[in-house]
């Protein structure tokens, strides 16, 4: 697929008054969740709501990192979702699980986040 990076608004999702850029993710369909640095989420009172949450890293390194919830703005794109807090070492990481709540899939020849289409229904 190759790998690209794009930008991010994070809110708290109390709060949406308080936010942050950030202005380089890796997108990376390789990871369930999003990994944002600790300093910015608490910057915006984002609260660890999951502690001591268990994750493989793509090395094989099982580490445990602190989970919350933040809406993430892509573009015209948002979704709320959980977020893991990022430690010193850790990769700024747009994961699975948001690109599929912005409705956005990886356009891989054009390294570019594009809209998924309908969403799927009963």
């Amino acid at each position: 697929m190759g790998t690209f990076y794009t930008s991010c608004k994070v809110e708290n999702h109390v709060d949406r008054s308080k936010s942050v850029r950030i202005g380089k993710l890796l997108v990376d369909t390789g990871s369930e969740y999003t990994w944002i640095p600790s300093a910015r989420l608490e910057k915006i009172s984002v609260k660890r709501e999951k502690k001591d949450v268990r994750f493989i890293m793509a090395n094989g390194e099982v580490v445990t990192r602190s989970v919350g919830f933040a809406v993430l703005r892509v573009a015209n794109h948002f979704t709320i979702d959980e977020v893991v807090f990022a430690e010193a070492g850790d990769l700024a990481l747009l994961g699975a699980r948001t690109l599929e709540g912005l409705n956005l899939t990886v356009d891989s020849t054009r390294k570019k986040l594009v809209a998924a289409g309908p969403l799927p229904a009963a």
